[in-house]
C-alpha cells in the first residue's frame, strides 16, 4: 500500500456462526451434484445455471502477514465462510486484489500460501501481486520471486476455471461458468509491462464473446466522499486495454483507501464500473473483510456488500466494540447496487439470440379450444407496426374450432384505439401483439369478440381450464385507467341466478386491472353460487408479463411469469358460468355496456380445456 497523499444480512449470517467451522467433509458433493461441482471447481454445490451468483472480492491482506505480527486467523475464517456459504450464496469465484503480504519475504509468503489451502479445492480463486509482494520498482518481467513460487500458475493448475498465465507467470486468466454463460476474469500484476498488456489483449481476443472482470492492484484512488478517479497506472490500463475492449464491464482494484467507485464510458459508449476495495486501514488490518458482488440477471442488478466473516463468527455477546462496529460496512461505497441490463450491455460483443417464432401447431396441446395470435399466421389482415387495425378485421382461432375474433371500436374511438405492433414477450410464440389505447374521460378503446354462436361462448369447463395471455402496460402509465378490463365473457352473473357476488351486474368471468395495478380474476363457477377471486401483486409497467389462470376442476390459481400468486381463493370453483354470449379481449362488459378499453399491449392468448402445469404454459417455466 502506498497512500501517495490519497487518502443486513446479519440475521442470516448469524446462523452461520457454526457454519464457518464445518469440516471439509461436509462440503463434499454428492453424486447427484457431481457435474455441477466439477464445473464450479469446488466441492460444495454451485449452480452454474442459476441467474443469481456471487463473485467474492478480497482486498489487501498485508497486515495479516507482517513478519512476527502475522495472524492468519481472520483470513482462514473468511475462507471457511466462503466454502460453507458457497451453495447458499452461489459463489462462483474469489479474486484477491494484491498485497497479500507486507514485505513479500519467504516466511510471509509461505504463511499466506499455507492459509490459502483453507479454500483450495473448495472455491476457485485468483491472486495477483501487489507492490508489497514483490520489488515494487519492477514490472511483471521481474523474474523469479518468493511470490511467484507460491502463487504462480502451478497453484491454479488443478482449478477447472484456470485457462493460463502470461509467459512471465505473473498474470493469469480464469473462465468460469455462471448464470448459464461463461465469464472471464483477468488477474493483472502490479505495473503490468507492455508484454503483459499484449498478453491480456490476446486473452480477450481469444474469448471475444465473454464479459470480462479486470482485477489489478493499482487502478484508482478515491477522495473521502468515495468519488474515484484513475491512478497513473489505472490510466495506463484504461488507455491501453480497458477502454478499447467493450467486454470489460467491471474493473476492480485495491492498494488505495478509502474505498470508492466511479463509472467511465468506453470507446463503445458503454459503462465500465471502476471500484476501489481496500480495508487494511480498518480495525485489525481489515480482519479478512470481503466483498460479495451478487449478480442477479433477472433483476438486472449487481448487489454489493462488505463484511468480516471472522467477526461474524464471534459470539455477539463477547464481541469487543471495535469488532461489533466492523462486522459489516454499510456506507455508500461499501454496500450498494448497480443497475446493469446485462443483455443490453453485452450485445456489442455477444448479442443475445432471440428465440424464433414457434408455429401454432407446436403450442396447441390436447384440449386447446382457442388460440389467437396477432401475426400473419393469425390474421390475413395483419399490418405493419403502428398501422391501424380496422373495424371488422378478423383474428382467426388457429385451433380450427371456429372461435374467431372480430375487431370493433368502443364509443367514438378513433383509429389509434387499436394498432398492430411488433413488440412481444421474449418467450412468446408469435412475435407480434396488439397495442390498445383505451381509457376514460371519455371512455374509449377497442375490443375483439367471438361471433354469436361460437362454441367458446357456451363452454362450461367443468373438468378444469387454463387461460393464458401476454400483457405489457405502458411506461409511464399515464391517464385514468382504473378498473381496466382485459378479457371476459359477456353476460351478467345475476342473469345466471348467482346471488352471492359483489353485484348481479358483474360479468360471469373477467380478468381486470385495479387502480393499484393489481390483476383481478373473478369467476362465477358453473356449479357453485360464489365468486372466487384471485388478486395479484402490483404488476410492473414497461415489461411483458405472462399471465395464466389455471383451474383443476376444484380451485383456481393465478400465475404471473410462472410464479403462483399469494391471494388465490381457497373456496371450491368448478367450471365457468357462461351464458352463450361472446368472449371478449380488450375490455369488460358491465351493466350491459363496455366502459373504457384496455391500455397497453396484448399478445398471444390461449384457452385450454384442462389444467396445465407451468412447464406446459405458452412460455415454459420450470
Amino acid at each position: 500500500m502506498n497512500t501517495a497523499g490519497h487518502h443486513n444480512r446479519l440475521d442470516r449470517r448469524a446462523l452461520l456462526q457454526a457454519a464457518v467451522t464445518i469440516p471439509a467433509t461436509v462440503l463434499e458433493a454428492t453424486p447427484a451434484h457431481a457435474d455441477t461441482a466439477a464445473h464450479s471447481g469446488g466441492r460444495s454445490h454451485f449452480d452454474t445455471e442459476s441467474p443469481r451468483f456471487a463473485l467474492a472480492v478480497l482486498p489487501d491482506t498485508q497486515y495479516l502477514f507482517d513478519a512476527d505480527c502475522s495472524d492468519p486467523a481472520p483470513l482462514r475464517a473468511t475462507f471457511r465462510y466462503l466454502a460453507a456459504e458457497r451453495e447458499e450464496a452461489n459463489i462462483a469465484f474469489m479474486t484477491h486484489l494484491g498485497d497479500v503480504t507486507e514485505h513479500g519475504t519467504e516466511q510471509e509468503i509461505a504463511l499466506a500460501a499455507d492459509t490459502f489451502r483453507t479454500i483450495h479445492g473448495k472455491v476457485p480463486y485468483s491472486v495477483l501481486a501487489g507492490n508489497h509482494d514483490i520489488r515494487s520498482s519492477t514490472d511483471d518481467q521481474r523474474g523469479d520471486s518468493a511470490y511467484l513460487a507460491a502463487f504462480g500458475p502451478q497453484r491454479y493448475a488443478s482449478m477447472p476455471t484456470f485457462r493460463g498465465a502470461s509467459p512471465d507467470g505473473y498474470n493469469s486468466h480464469h473462465v468460469l461458468r455462471a448464470a448459464g454463460r461463461e465469464w472471464l476474469v483477468l488477474a493483472l500484476d502490479w505495473r503490468v509491462s507492455d508484454n503483459g498488456l499484449r498478453w491480456a489483449q490476446g486473452v480477450l481476443d481469444a474469448h471475444p464473446t465473454l464479459p470480462a472482470v479486470l482485477t489489478t492492484h493499482d487502478l484508482a484512488w478515491s477522495d473521502d466522499d468515495g468519488a474515484a478517479q484513475l491512478s497513473d497506472h489505472g490510466r495506463r490500463l484504461w488507455d491501453g486495454l480497458i477502454r478499447g475492449n467493450d467486454q470489460i464491464f467491471l474493473a476492480l482494484g485495491g492498494h488505495y483507501w478509502p474505498p470508492g467507485r466511479t463509472v467511465l464510458t468506453n470507446d463503445a459508449d458503454n459503462d465500465v464500473h471502476v471500484h476501489i476495495t481496500n480495508y487494511q486501514d480498518r480495525y485489525y488490518g481489515g480482519a479478512g473483510m470481503i466483498r460479495l458482488y451478487g449478480f442477479d440477471l433477472v433483476r438486472k442488478v449487481i448487489d454489493v456488500e462488505t463484511f468480516s466473516p471472522w467477526f461474524l463468527a464471534r459470539d455477539p455477546h463477547k464481541r469487543s466494540p471495535l469488532e461489533a462496529e466492523t462486522i459489516e460496512l454499510t456506507g455508500p461505497t461499501d454496500r450498494f447496487s448497480l443497475s446493469v441490463d446485462f443483455d443490453e450491455r453485452f450485445k456489442g460483443f455477444d448479442p443475445a439470440t432471440p428465440p424464433k417464432p414457434r408455429p401454432a401447431s407446436a403450442v396447441m396441446p390436447r384440449g386447446t379450444v382457442a388460440y389467437w395470435r396477432f401475426d400473419a399466421s393469425g390474421t390475413a389482415a395483419a399490418g405493419s407496426p403502428g398501422a391501424t387495425v380496422a373495424d371488422g378485421a378478423v383474428v382467426r382461432d388457429l385451433t380450427g374450432n371456429g372461435n374467431h375474433l372480430t375487431v370493433s371500436r368502443l364509443h367514438s374511438s378513433g383509429p389509434d384505439a387499436l394498432t398492430w405492433s411488433a413488440d412481444h414477450h421474449p418467450g412468446q410464440p408469435a412475435h407480434a401483439s396488439l397495442r390498445f389505447d383505451g381509457g376514460k374521460s371519455p371512455d374509449r378503446g377497442a375490443v375483439l369478440t367471438t361471433a354469436a354462436g361460437a362454441a367458446l361462448n357456451s363452454e362450461k369447463f367443468t373438468g378444469g381450464y387454463t387461460i393464458e395471455t401476454y400483457l405489457m402496460l405502458p411506461e409511464p402509465f399515464e391517464g385514468d385507467h382504473s378498473w381496466m378490463g382485459i378479457l371476459s365473457w359477456e353476460g351478467r352473473n345475476g342473469d345466471a341466478g348467482k346471488t352471492t357476488g359483489w353485484s348481479p351486474l358483474e360479468p360471469t368471468c373477467s380478468l381486470n386491472l385495479s387502480p393499484e395495478r393489481f390483476l383481478q380474476f373473478v369467476v362465477y363457477p358453473n356449479k357453485q353460487d360464489a365468486d372466487p377471486t384471485s388478486w395479484s401483486h402490483a404488476v410492473p409497467v414497461g415489461r411483458w408479463m405472462h399471465i395464466a389462470l389455471v383451474n383443476d376442476g376444484r380451485r383456481t390459481v393465478m400465475y404471473v411469469d410462472g410464479s403462483k400468486i399469494a391471494r388465490n381463493p381457497g373456496q371450491p370453483s368448478t367450471g365457468i358460468t357462461t351464458l352463450g354470449k361472446p368472449f371478449v379481449i380488450g375490455a369488460t362488459q358491465f351493466d350491459e355496456r363496455f366502459g373504457q378499453g384496455f391500455y397497453g399491449w396484448i399478445g398471444d392468448t390461449r384457452i385450454v380445456k384442462r389444467a396445465l402445469a407451468t412447464r406446459d404454459f405458452l412460455t415454459p417455466f420450470e
